[in-house]
């Protein structure tokens, strides 16, 4: 962040403070986080404390601490407006109508480098297999948390926080195009979806303008024609099993959220360091989830907490 010195001379601010001074400036309104991981909750609930609105791109906040984020926005009048695609496509099919109409929501994943390989293969995989994200170019964490489909698991958590939708009503599907983003389904059987291009143009500028609506000349014109066929698959959760671990963990509470993905975050790391395979991902997750996933997570203090346990039991796991 850029601020002001005494002299009047620019000055640079740095480490994890500066977010949380940035989100809470007074001639701040709107407070985009888009920061990667467990490091974007203090700035998140910061900004919600003050009474701003957070475009949120951090799905981990909610993962973490999604009942404590929920408190901050009743105390303070703050709001938070989901910035990832798949939110912000629930968002918009639902805004002006009651919670109580949505039978379920279905979360499409892109299903990721991995799609069509076999058990044998994955095996074998490479960070830059993992890397070779077919529809949307992101950062190297993003990107491997697409390939072993634990954003999904996240994404989840977050849609439960996000609309008070309980876990048994919330799918995933796997849709290669990445045309449509989520599905609403209403208890009359009537289903709305938004569709558009992979870009992440359309839900940012959603999260700022959010009841409303303002012209965007940068985007082209949809053609359903030129985006056909479009195909809809099950998610393979024997193949990828942080899927599973990490909706198991949602439907856990407590701190398990934030275990799956501290330990996510670690192992994560690790391969990106070429430290481990990428199959040892899931198994990192697992056996953190059965060591740590029973801590207690009612309060901030303890939800850092069970963070801190989970990513050093996964380093003193790999010996790192």
């Amino acid at each position: 962040m850029v601020g002001n010195g005494d002299n009047g001379a620019q000055e640079w601010s740095s480490g994890s403070s500066c977010l949380v001074e940035a989100a809470t400036r007074d001639d701040v309104d709107i407070v985009l986080n888009a920061v990667v991981g467990a490091a974007g909750l203090e700035a998140t609930l910061a900004a919600l404390q003050r009474g701003k609105r957070v475009a949120l791109a951090n799905k981990e906040t909610l993962v973490m601490a999604g009942h404590i984020v929920a408190a901050a926005c009743q105390g303070s009048g703050g709001e938070i407006v989901p910035v990832d695609s798949e939110h912000s496509a629930i968002l918009q099919c639902i805004t002006g109508r009651k919670g109580v109409d949505v039978r379920r929501v279905i979360i499409t994943a892109s299903g990721g480098p991995f799609r069509e390989w076999s058990a044998e293969r994955l095996e074998e995989a490479t960070l830059e297999d993992a890397l070779r994200h077919p529809t949307w170019r992101m950062g190297k964490k993003i990107t491997v948390d697409s390939a072993t489909l634990a954003n999904k698991a996240l994404e989840v958590i977050e849609a439960h926080f996000l609309f008070g939708i309980p876990y048994d009503r919330i799918e995933v599907i796997v849709h290669p195009q990445s045309i449509v983003h989520s599905f609403v389904e209403f208890v009359d059987g009537s289903v709305l979806a938004q569709v558009g291009v992979p870009s992440m143009e359309l839900p940012v500028l959603y999260a700022l303008t959010h009841p409303d609506r303002v012209p965007d000349s940068g985007l082209q014109p949809f053609d359903p024609v030129a985006h056909s066929p479009l195909t809809f698959e099950r998610v393979r959760s024997d193949q990828f099993p942080a899927f599973a671990l990490g909706v198991s963990a949602g439907r856990q509470g407590g701190a398990a959220p934030a275990v799956f993905n501290a330990a996510n975050e670690a192992a994560v790391a690790l391969f990106l360091d070429g430290r481990i395979r990428f199959r040892d991902i899931g198994a990192a997750i697992a056996n953190t989830l059965d060591a740590l996933g029973g801590m207690p997570g009612d309060t901030r203090e303890a939800i850092l907490a069970a963070d801190s346990a989970a990513r050093r039991f996964v380093r003193e796991r790999f010996q790192c």
